[in-house]
């Protein structure tokens, strides 16, 4: 069997791409990155209304030719309508796995891999726990011997805070940054050291509350945005992660390195946020209080999830076998 070739397709956000590549790596073959933008009104309709979507490509993205290949690993809804047309146009030779719930029948696709909180079936979809994502034990193990020296002044054990942010539905409200700021001082209290990494969707309100109330605590560490970023780091060197609840991308990356995962929600998650943690809850996989600074001297432990990646790469590869060796 000749060795496949295989496009790696979103339209750029980090989240996305974290879950399009981790599952290509997973597959063990080279692929292309291809980062995508649809003009308007390609970009507004659903991916199975697009006319001619090919055309509607953005000419700061890129180009989208043949030869096709022969599977595209796609997520986010504006990279449906490529995926769906590629798969159309090389008359079903070209293998489409969407990523994520793609707001289009899944059956336009050769595979859906999405969440029970989405709200999807049939015979061609598979529900993982988690997302999709990058961590591995090789690159946890990289990253702690990067940034120990960086983080050595911290000390154990260590609370890694990933913070998310603002949502279609909306941001951290004053109450939201009273609560944060209590389940801080309750981790320091409880002997936790606390390296906090923002993203881009964090609101400044947020991290000055943060940098105001701590700036005398030399065991409170928020990343500036200086130098690499210490994310993978954080998460090899934390005995204990807090997360936000607004990304099942950074809660999943948490969840895979094996320790116990603790959840924030605030006013911003949207229904399908607050789904995901509340089932991870449920699951026993992340601990969601209600009130995360009333947690007397101990949290409870959290169990990791079934592998998210590695389920979701054995099925692609077996169907990736199948259709090379039909298609010769």
């Amino acid at each position: 069997m000749r060795v496949p070739t295989i496009w790696a397709l979103t339209t750029g956000e980090a989240g996305m791409r974290s879950q399009v590549l981790g599952l290509c790596e997973r597959l063990g073959f080279a692929f292309a990155e291809k980062r995508i933008r649809l003009r308007a009104p390609w970009r507004w309709l659903p991916g199975h209304l697009c006319p001619f979507p090919l055309r509607g490509l953005a000419a700061d993205g890129d180009a989208l030719s043949p030869p096709w290949p022969d599977l595209i690993v796609s997520c986010g809804r504006r990279s449906t309508a490529a995926s769906i047309a590629i798969r159309r146009v090389s008359g079903g030779r070209t293998l489409t796995v969407h990523l994520q719930n793609p707001r289009t029948p899944p059956d336009r696709f050769d595979l859906v891999i999405a969440h029970p909180h989405d709200g999807i079936s049939g015979s061609n979809v598979m529900l993982t726990e988690t997302t999709i994502h990058r961590v591995t034990p090789e690159k946890l193990a990289e990253a702690r011997a990067h940034f120990a020296d960086r983080l050595a002044s911290l000390s154990q054990p260590r609370l890694a805070v990933l913070l998310g942010g603002r949502t279609r539905h909306g941001g951290f409200s004053a109450p939201d940054i009273a609560r944060f700021i209590a389940s801080l001082a309750a981790y320091r209290a409880q002997g936790y050291s606390v390296m906090i990494t923002p993203s881009r969707r964090t609101e400044t309100a947020l991290t000055e509350a943060v940098a105001a109330r701590f700036h005398d605590d030399p065991q409170l560490w928020l990343w500036d945005g200086a130098g690499d970023n210490p994310y993978f780091g954080m998460l090899a060197l934390a005995d204990r992660i807090l997360v936000t609840a607004d990304s099942t991308s950074m809660a999943s990356e948490a969840l895979a390195t094996g320790k116990s995962v603790d959840l924030f929600s605030f006013a911003g998650l949207g229904p399908r946020h607050r789904a995901f943690a509340q089932r991870l809850a449920e699951q026993g996989y992340a601990y969601l209080p209600t009130d995360p600074a009333a947690i007397g001297d101990s949290r409870p432990e959290t169990k990791p999830p079934p592998d998210a990646g590695a389920l979701a790469a054995r099925r692609v590869a077996a169907m990736l076998e199948r259709h090379m060796t039909a298609i010769g």
